[in-house]
């Protein structure tokens, strides 16, 4: 069973170093994306479940921010010339289904695509609330109902059962409500499957990705990880070698360096940017790998384990080398999510890699069913280089040697991949 002393280390230093910045009412390290003497920075804190309490466990990659203005925030005051309250429970402050649909050239597809195909959403332990919170999330979005009663939402546990379900967790029920938002958020019209493991290890986790392939998911989202492992292989062949059914992975929120299970050779390793609006460009906005600190940051990486897919050709790493393509996840340019289970009932700006994962697994959802016999992670690399995809080249998150690996370039990186996607065309195949 794999530990995760890197992730361990990572949080303890994270601790020790930002201490003075703790959030009023949050026990873990708080984190400020500018100067300390500035009001209106951003501030947030890992989410309970981004600390693994049993060994052997993965852990989730996501932070909750907890005080200051988002980017969302502060476009809203360019464009009104009011600087808004911090961000508070009461009204959402982070980017909505528009803004992400917007940045992703997505909005067409999102309104006419999705229908009959389910994203199916894996993670560890119940959110007793996420059919409500889902529910407040939508309704205030505008976005069609989707709930049990309709057909378009379904909570089972990893055996597939609906009413034997884990015990709960506030900490990993935040995560599920971010999961579940982001899927919401980019493919309104698909069908939802949450798989709640019994507890956060790789077999557990494992068994509930196949259990959603078993209900028929084609797009299954991963927002977990943890150190790479001798076992790896056998997890590749015993979880994730499902042909036809596109699984994205998150690269990791620790800075550069390689996770499991996103370095499997079958999945779509998902990296992560800080994503703002810019009126200098076509676009209309802009992105840059993220990174925080030189422990906090999208993970990317060369694996020890896994095999180099045929389709990855990059010359700097023998072996699998993460990420593939990437979204956004500075928690400073962070996503708004409804929850109400463990924390005060209300609005929370998410981010870390584990926004970017289901981001991309519901791209997927909108460029179609992906063919019976094929490797859906392969797909950004036949369109790489083209208009499909936002080449981000800008950032890195960490040293390393080739630089590629931790340095945004022209063409592939290791932080964003071949980029983040520009509508759903180098998603399908």
């Amino acid at each position: 069973m794999r530990t995760t002393d890197r992730r361990w280390h990572r949080l303890g230093t994270t601790f020790a170093a930002t201490a003075a910045l703790a959030f009023a009412g949050f026990g873990a390290a708080t984190h400020a994306a500018a100067a300390p003497s500035s009001p209106t920075r951003t501030t947030w804190t890992a989410t309970p479940c981004a600390t693994p309490e049993h060994k052997g466990e993965l852990a989730c990659d996501s932070f909750r921010v907890t005080g200051g203005l988002t980017a969302f925030q502060k476009q809203q005051a360019a464009r009104t010339g009011i600087t808004p309250k911090a961000a508070d429970a009461s009204t959402p402050s982070g980017y909505g289904p528009s803004d992400l649909q917007s940045a992703y050239g997505l909005t067409s597809a999102a309104s006419a695509n999705g229908s009959g195909r389910t994203i199916a959403i894996v993670d560890a332990y119940d959110d007793p609330n996420a059919a409500a919170d889902l529910a407040k999330y939508r309704s205030y979005y505008g976005l069609p109902s989707c709930t049990t009663s309709n057909g378009c939402f379904k909570k089972v546990s990893q055996t597939g059962s609906t009413t034997s379900l884990p015990s709960a967790d506030s900490g990993w029920a935040e995560e599920e409500s971010l999961d579940l938002d982001m899927a919401s958020a980019i493919c309104p019209n698909c069908n939802i499957l949450l798989v709640e493991a019994k507890s956060a290890t790789m077999t557990n986790l494992g068994t509930a990705v196949n259990e959603a392939v078993k209900l028929g998911a084609k797009y299954v989202s991963n927002s977990y990880g943890g150190a790479e492992s001798s076992a790896d292989t056998s997890y590749d062949s015993s979880y994730f070698n499902h042909p036809g059914v596109a699984i994205t992975v998150s690269a990791g929120d620790s800075g550069y360096g390689a996770e499991y299970p996103a370095a499997s050779k079958y999945v779509t390793a998902v990296g992560g940017t800080a994503l703002s609006k810019a009126s200098s460009t076509t676009r209309g906005w802009t992105e840059s790998v993220w990174k925080t600190s030189s422990t906090e940051g999208t993970g990317s990486g060369c694996s020890s384990y896994d095999t180099k897919p045929a389709w990855q050709t990059d010359t700097g790493c023998s072996k699998r080398t993460i990420a593939d393509v990437s979204a956004v996840a500075d928690p400073a340019t962070g996503v708004s999510v409804y929850d109400s289970y463990g924390v005060t009932a209300g609005w929370y700006t998410f981010g870390g890699t584990s926004a970017s994962s289901p981001i991309i697994a519901s791209v997927y959802a909108l460029a179609g069913t992906p063919s019976s016999s094929s490797y859906p992670a392969k797909f950004p690399y036949t369109a790489a280089g083209t208009s499909a995809l936002n080449d981000v080249t800008s950032g890195n998150n960490g040293s390393c040697s080739p630089s590629y690996l931790c340095t945004a370039r022209s063409g592939y990186d290791g932080p964003t991949g071949w980029g983040t996607p520009e509508g759903t065309a180098a998603f399908t195949g």
